[in-house]
Parts: structure tokens; C-alpha cells; sequence
């Protein structure tokens, strides 16, 4: 069986891009990283070949071509079900849904209010109002997850789809110092994996400013996209170049 085939532009700045390495992370897929750019016209026509609607991430395995992250989500929960991109009740896998789409078709002023991009820090940033609202909801849904299923994921003790889609919103509002909650806050620091810094002390609670001066390790986690603050203070991504 050859090895499956994940088609994304970069990680540090395409969120869809991540959430599909995340996703074949989670379902434990065997997949090589296929890197492309989309401004290059032929590496747009390249694309067209992978995925009809030019969009990243496309995944192919045993010959079937699945682009579109949610898709990708469902195929990957059909043939990995023991990994739990989706949970086992019926109501929670709606709730996982529908929280999930929301992510996809949604929160447009807070996709261009905060681009994406895990190599930059941003203290103080001020977030325009527009966006404020989509913050609001994102963290609304965060508080009611966590309440109902118990945390520290999304739906209960592992991380699911729901948890891939919001990971980069997670790593938007470390890059430009959103003020959240407390509980919205430690989730964003068990999504990026947070056990140890780099003085042996927890990092703080109630505030995202100062999280870019530790360093975070991920073993209990299927990924690693931790932000490394360098001696300088400045922040540098786990992803190298435009990976």
C-alpha cells in the first residue's frame, strides 16, 4: 500500500493548511507532506490537477482524492473510526458537527482582522470591532464545550475534529495578544500542548501576553506547532521556511 499524500501550502500561515496536518496527525495516517504554493500560475495549474477548486488541503490515499477539510475529516474518521475525529454518541457527533461547520463557512472579520502566522508576535495588538463579535461567539462555544463535555478538549479528554478546527484560532490570538478568559485561555494553552517551560514554572493563567517567553513541549499530543521564543524574546515557529 503506498503511502498517503497531504497537499498543503504552509503551516505557518494557512490555517486550512494546518487543520488538514492536524486532522492526519489525530487519525495516525502514514502521509507524505506535498508543499505548494497557489500565486505561481503554474503551480495553480498543478493544483487544479489535485483539487478542482484550487483549495489546499487535498489528500490522497489508496487512490481516492479527498479535498475540502471536512471532508477530508469524515473520510478520515470512516477509515481510522478508533482514532476519534468524531465521538462515539450520536448527539456529540452532531454538536462536533455543527460547531466544526461553523468554523468552515464562518467568522470572516476574524479571518481578516488576525491572519494566521505562527512567526509573529504582535503585544498590544488592537483588534478592530468587527471582529470582536466573532471572538465573542468563538469563545462562547469553547465555554459551553468545556462546561458540558468536561474538558480539556473540546468534547471530553481527547482532541477531535472540533479541536483541529479551532486550533488555529488558537494560535491567532497567541500572535496578537487577544485578551481572553481564564477558561478560554488554558484551552488555548492545552491546544498548543503546554507541560513544561524553559524555567520549570507554569506559564500564566488569565493572560496570553507573556506566552511567547516559554517554551512548550507536546508529547502528549499528536502534533507540535508550540511557539519557541528564541533568547531575543522573538518567537519562531516550529515549521520551518514555509513549511
Amino acid at each position: 500500500m503506498s503511502k498517503a499524500v497531504l497537499t498543503i501550502a504552509s503551516k505557518n500561515y494557512g490555517s486550512w493548511s494546518l487543520r488538514g496536518w492536524l486532522l492526519c496527525k489525530m487519525a495516525k495516517l502514514d502521509f507524505e507532506e506535498q508543499h505548494v504554493g497557489t500565486d505561481d500560475p503554474s503551480t495553480r495549474a498543478e493544483l487544479l490537477l489535485l483539487s478542482p477548486s484550487f483549495l489546499v488541503p487535498c489528500l490522497i490515499n489508496d487512490g481516492l482524492k479527498v479535498w475540502d477539510t471536512l471532508a477530508i475529516a469524515e473520510y478520515l474518521h470512516e477509515i481510522r473510526p478508533g482514532a476519534g475525529l468524531l465521538p462515539a454518541d450520536q448527539a456529540e457527533r452532531a454538536h462536533c458537527r455543527a460547531i466544526s461547520g461553523e468554523m468552515h463557512s464562518g467568522f470572516s472579520n476574524l479571518r481578516s482582522a488576525l491572519p494566521m502566522n505562527l512567526k509573529a508576535h504582535f503585544p498590544g495588538f488592537k483588534t478592530w470591532a468587527g471582529a470582536r463579535a466573532d471572538i465573542e461567539r468563538i469563545t462562547a462555544i469553547w465555554t459551553e464545550c468545556l462546561g458540558k463535555y468536561g474538558g480539556p478538549y473540546l468534547f471530553g479528554g481527547k482532541p477531535c475534529l472540533a479541536d483541529a478546527m479551532y486550533a488555529p484560532v488558537c494560535t491567532r490570538f497567541l500572535t496578537y495578544d487577544v485578551a481572553l478568559d481564564p477558561l478560554s485561555a488554558q484551552y488555548c494553552r492545552t491546544i498548543m500542548g503546554c507541560r513544561r517551560c524553559r524555567n520549570g514554572l507554569p506559564p500564566p493563567r488569565s493572560s496570553p501576553t507573556s506566552w511567547k517567553s516559554w517554551t512548550w513541549s507536546s508529547d502528549r499530543l499528536p502534533w507540535n506547532f508550540c511557539f519557541i521564543a528564541r533568547p531575543d524574546g522573538k518567537p519562531v515557529s516550529t515549521f520551518p521556511g514555509r513549511a
